[in-house]
C-alpha cells in the first residue's frame, strides 16, 4: 500500500475521476457514479430518505439501478470534511478490506459534487442504539466491542503502513442486522509512522471527549491515540453515558473524568454500570471489561495495551 503516499503528491482538484480510476489497477474496486445516477437512487435527495446528518454533510438511503440498497453521503465541501478528506476516504476504503470496516461501493466527483456510496447498515450507529433506542444486552455490547477492536487491529497491524483511524467514536461504529459492527468515516484517517519515526505530527482533528490527551495537547499522533478513543467507546458501552454530555452537571459531563474515581476502586465498579442493564451481566466479566477499559485510558500512551492484546482479552470475555 505504499502507493498511498505517491497518490497525494500527484492529485489535483481537477481530473479527480481519472486519478481515482488510474488507481483501479492497484486494488480499488470503487465504482464511479454520475451525480444523476445518485440523485435518481435517492429520489432526488428527498427528506424521507435522509438517514443522517453532520458537519460532513448528509447521508441518504438509496436504491441503485441494480436494486442494491446503499447509503449515499453527500459531502458539504464548505464543512470540515473537504476535498482532501474525500480523497482520503475513497483511497483508504478502496485499499482496505475487512469485515469490520464499512464497504465503499463507489463515489461521485461530478463537477463540484462529492458523494460517497457505502453498503447500507440497517441498524444505524452504536451511538443511536446506546443513547436513543432500546437498551442493548451485555452480550451484544461485548460483541460490538470485539468487532470494533478487530477492525482497529486490521488498521494497526495488517495495513502497511499502519493506518491511524483518528476518529473512533460510537457514531462512527455502524451495525448490521445482527449487530456486527463496522468502522466508518475514514476522512480523518492518517498513515502511521514508518521507519524510525515514533509518531505523525498533524493538526488536531477528531471529536472532543474521544481524543487522547497527548494528541489534543501536542498534535503527536500514534496508534495509541486510537487505543484511548477505543477506551472511551468501551466506557460508553459499560456505563451507557455519552463521551461528552453537556446536559449533565459539571464534573459529570466528560465520561472519562467522571469514571476515574470508579476505575481505581474495584468496590465501586458496579456503580458505573448502565442502569438499563438492570444487573444482567456476569460480575467477573464486568470487572475484566472495566480493567481493559482502564488500561486503554491510561494518561501515558506507552502504558496503553496493544490492540492485539485487547482483541484477545475481549474475545475471551465474549466467549
Amino acid at each position: 500500500m505504499s502507493h498511498f503516499c505517491c497518490f497525494f503528491s500527484d492529485v489535483k482538484n481537477v481530473g479527480i475521476d481519472d486519478n481515482l480510476r488510474s488507481k483501479s489497477g492497484e486494488g480499488t474496486k470503487a465504482t464511479s457514479f454520475s451525480f444523476r445516477e445518485l440523485a435518481s437512487a435517492t429520489g432526488g435527495f428527498k427528506e424521507v430518505n435522509l438517514i443522517g446528518e453532520g458537519g460532513f454533510g448528509r447521508v441518504y438511503k438509496g436504491h441503485l439501478s441494480t436494486g442494491q440498497v446503499v447509503a449515499i453521503k453527500q459531502l458539504n465541501l464548505d464543512g470540515h470534511q473537504g476535498f482532501r478528506e474525500f480523497l482520503t476516504e475513497v483511497l483508504m476504503l478502496s485499499l482496505l478490506h475487512h469485515p469490520n470496516l464499512v464497504k465503499l461501493i463507489g463515489y461521485c466527483a461530478d463537477g463540484h459534487q462529492r458523494l460517497l456510496v457505502y453498503e447500507y447498515m440497517p441498524m444505524g450507529s452504536l451511538e443511536r442504539h446506546l443513547f436513543e433506542k432500546e437498551p442493548l444486552s451485555w452480550r451484544i455490547r461485548l460483541k460490538i466491542a470485539v468487532g470494533a477492536a478487530k477492525g482497529l487491529k486490521y488498521l494497526h497491524c495488517e495495513a502497511n503502513p499502519p493506518v491511524i483511524y483518528r476518529d473512533l467514536k460510537s457514531s462512527n461504529i455502524l451495525l448490521d442486522n445482527d449487530f456486527n459492527p463496522k468502522l466508518s468515516d475514514f476522512g480523518l484517517a492518517k498513515l502511521g509512522p514508518v521507519g524510525d519515526n515514533t509518531h505523525v505530527s498533524t493538526r488536531v482533528m477528531g471529536t472532543y471527549g474521544y481524543c487522547a490527551p497527548e494528541y489534543a495537547m501536542s498534535g503527536k499522533l500514534t496508534v495509541k491515540s486510537d487505543i484511548y478513543s477505543f477506551g472511551v467507546v468501551l466506557l460508553e458501552l459499560i456505563t451507557g453515558r455519552k463521551a461528552l454530555d453537556l446536559t449533565r452537571k459539571p464534573g459529570e459531563q466528560n465520561v472519562v473524568s467522571w469514571a476515574r474515581p470508579f476505575l481505581s476502586d474495584r468496590r465501586k465498579f458496579s456503580q458505573m454500570v448502565d442502569p438499563l442493564l438492570q444487573g444482567n451481566y456476569p460480575l467477573r466479566r464486568l470487572h475484566h471489561a472495566i480493567a481493559i477499559t482502564a488500561m486503554c485510558l491510561q494518561e501515558q500512551p506507552n502504558f496503553r495495551p496493544h490492540i492485539r492484546d485487547i482483541v484477545v482479552a475481549l474475545e475471551y470475555l465474549a466467549s
